[in-house]
């Protein structure tokens, strides 16, 4: 169905302590910090500003769904593709960068579509589907159960199957 991906809820269960300082679960449901864009759909499960961070510290996402962590921080994303046939493949990605706050990282003059580099170290894990995982030199294929660290590299995502594909990962903030 197209547009499936759009659909895509994140469910986030959060553990603190109560009030006697045993473990208890302290939030149970959607993700509220949400990005459904053509090319992909952002739940955003957690966010911190600081690493190392504090076990106690709040989660510090905003109402706006963002690729780029905080400059000393992280978040942890699930993300959803769909199929390439469903959409502006081709021109598509300018616009869902920019939505999702990561436009200037953007590299039209590389001739892949959606190519580009953020000032991140990218721990992903395929969890459904499969995805192309293209670099300027290069593809491989990735399956469920299968990561990749992306070291701000040139990078770009396709997915030529026929049903979406979701992947979780952490977000680094990083230098060069």
């Amino acid at each position: 169905m197209t547009g499936e991906h759009k659909q895509t809820r994140a469910r986030r269960i959060m553990i603190g302590l109560d009030d006697r300082g045993r473990s208890t679960i302290v939030e149970d449901g959607p993700t509220r910090t949400r990005l459904a864009t053509e090319a992909y759909t952002l739940n955003q499960i957690w966010q911190a500003t600081t690493v190392p961070t504090p076990v106690s510290a709040e989660n510090t996402l905003g109402p706006k769904a963002v690729i780029p962590p905080p400059p000393n921080g992280y978040t942890f994303v699930v993300a959803t593709f769909p199929p390439d046939s469903e959409w502006d493949y081709e021109e598509g990605w300018a616009k869902a960068l920019a939505d999702s706050g990561a436009g200037e990282s953007l590299d039209s003059a590389g001739g892949i579509p959606g190519l580009h580099a953020t000032e991140t170290i990218d721990l992903v894990t395929i969890v459904s589907g499969e995805i192309y995982a293209i670099t300027e030199t290069g593809e491989t294929l990735m399956r469920p159960g299968d990561s990749l660290v992306q070291r701000g590299t040139k990078h770009a995502w396709s997915n030529r199957g026929h049903v979406p594909c979701t992947l979780a990962a952490v977000h680094i903030a990083a230098v060069r």
